[in-house]
């Protein structure tokens, strides 16, 4: 009922841009290009948590992306959800290179079907999805699926992950800090644990997917209980590991990688 009321109320009260509140758009052109104006670039935090998989991200968590977000994300401008799920999309375009068809091994060269990207959302608490009306990483995820697939590349969305336990609010929390409060905050859900045990599940499919990256923890806890559901203890990494994408990251994520 609330989503209805959220969408009603985008129709009938005043629209300003969620980046920079120009009147009469939900987002402007200029912010819409901060989030899809350029290439999605890989990012990494310092110090890099344990684990962590390589990530892409579309822009900087500064500014209208950041008031975008959060307009989308707390105060449930759910018609936002395009523009960051075309993000997001970007991002797992860039981590997942060519993977979206596979070599023949008949030997004959002709490119056939692949498996789908399987882009599995973080999850977030329940008392916050529910307190939030949404789930806003989730929301994104489908949209992306939804560019993905009319872009030719096959992908859908899977909920491999829940928590087994409550965690702290991260805010105000460091990166160490942050990385004691998630460890071993999340598992595979039954469904998730069903197909890994069957060989259903390709690792290397696997997009771990977020709306932003600070320090890395939550994904870096993430990739862990995907690799500890697949048997293995090896360190995600770009061959044979799952990958990451979020609408974006820490300024500083970006300074550094470039270094």
């Amino acid at each position: 009922m609330r989503n209805v009321w959220q969408e009603l109320s985008g129709l009938l009260l005043p629209v300003a841009c969620a980046g920079c509140g120009r009147p009469r758009t939900e987002l402007c052109a200029a912010c819409r290009a901060v989030l899809l104006g350029g290439p999605a670039r890989r990012v990494r935090p310092s110090p890099t948590p344990p684990g962590l998989p390589a990530v892409w991200a579309a822009a900087p968590y500064e500014n209208a992306a950041r008031a975008v977000l959060l307009a989308h994300k707390e105060r449930g401008a759910l018609g936002l959800a395009g523009a960051l799920g075309r993000a997001l999309a970007g991002c797992v375009r860039a981590g997942t290179g060519r993977l979206g068809a596979a070599a023949d091994p008949g030997g004959a060269g002709a490119p056939r079907a692949a498996a789908p990207l399987l882009l599995v959302p973080v999850p977030s608490a329940r008392s916050a999805t529910a307190a939030r009306g949404h789930d806003p990483v989730r929301r994104i995820a489908v949209t992306a699926a939804r560019e993905l697939r009319r872009a030719g590349l096959p992908a859908r969305v899977l909920p491999l992950l829940r928590q087994r336990r409550a965690v702290a609010d991260q805010a105000g929390l460091g990166a160490r800090q942050r990385r004691a409060n998630l460890a071993g905050a999340l598992e595979l859900t039954a469904a998730g644990e069903r197909l890994l045990r069957r060989g259903l599940l390709r690792h290397d499919r696997v997009i771990l997917v977020d709306d932003l990256l600070t320090t890395g923890s939550t994904l870096a806890e993430a990739a862990r209980a995907v690799g500890e559901g697949r048997g293995g203890d090896r360190e995600p990494s770009v061959h044979g590991g799952c990958r990451a994408a979020v609408v974006a990251a820490s300024p500083s994520a970006f300074e550094i990688n470039r270094n």
